[in-house]
């Protein structure tokens, strides 16, 4: 049989209706056979399904939630929808799992982002964070599906994921009890880091900047907190993994700027 290539996408678009502009553009120019978005902030009837059929992405996933939150997956492969999790157990639209026509499972997550500071006692978020990596470290435990994990994880792991590791040691993100959660998570099903499989430490690859920086590109104050991870039987198809940077300059970006990884399948 001649070979066939997937590719995936996954993007925090912060507000799929306010960048519909870029996605647009992202689709047009990269033709992803998957899309998986986070941070939607659309109820479900108000997303924009039709933007997406006309470029050919008739398979559409979404679990969305008003202004804030949300995640979609868009394909113009076949799939379907396998479960929804609520791992920070409070209702709130942070993930989708799907099954693809080309035979693995992709889950589409939001971590929290946990508020401004690290510490469970002072901030209810940080440990609402903490718990939905917790419970979904339980239920990787118990995966065993081919499977691709992708997302805003909100967590840069590795000193070399920040532009600073001292400096941002007690920044939420980058903390020794959030980096030791995350590697506990990948520990749980033996996930290969893809980014990092293709791209080895130390070499330096960010996927999100400060909206607050003044010029992004002179600072490069950037972190890794967007991911894309695989059991090994998947990750052993994977051929190609790639950041796609230029898209934080394009006309009202979203902070984050999307990852792709191609399959053999």
């Amino acid at each position: 049989m001649p070979e066939r290539r997937i590719k995936i996408a996954t993007w925090n678009i912060n507000s799929v209706r306010a960048r519909a502009h870029i996605v647009e553009r992202f689709l047009t120019e990269e033709a992803p056979d998957v899309l998986c978005l986070q941070e939607t902030k659309v109820q479900d009837g108000e997303f924009p399904f039709e933007m997406f059929r006309k470029l050919g992405y008739e398979h559409i996933v979404i679990r969305g939630q008003r202004m804030h939150h949300g995640v979609a997956t868009i394909s113009r492969i076949p799939m379907r929808e396998e479960e929804r999790h609520d791992w920070q157990a409070n209702g709130e639209a942070r993930h989708v799992g799907v099954q693809l026509e080309c035979g693995f499972r992709l889950e589409n997550v939001y971590v929290p982002a946990g508020g401004d500071i690290p510490d469970r006692d002072a901030n209810v978020k940080f440990g609402q964070k903490l718990d939905f990596i917790e419970r979904m470290t339980r239920w990787s435990e118990e995966c065993r599906a081919p499977s691709v994990l992708v997302g805003d994880l909100n967590v840069a792991p590795l000193e070399c994921d920040v532009w600073s590791h001292k400096q941002l040691l007690n920044v939420v993100s980058h903390t020794p009890i959030e980096v030791e959660a995350l590697t506990g998570l990948q520990a749980s099903n033996d996930w290969v880091d893809l980014g990092r499989h293709f791209h080895p430490a130390p070499g330096r690859m960010f996927t999100w900047w400060s909206y607050r920086s003044p010029d992004w590109t002179k600072n490069d104050r950037g972190r890794r907190l967007d991911h894309m991870w695989a059991t090994k039987d998947v990750a052993a198809q994977a051929v190609a993994h790639r950041v796609h940077e230029p898209c934080r300059a394009w006309l009202k970006p979203s902070d984050h700027v999307p990852l792709t990884t191609e399959f053999v399948v």
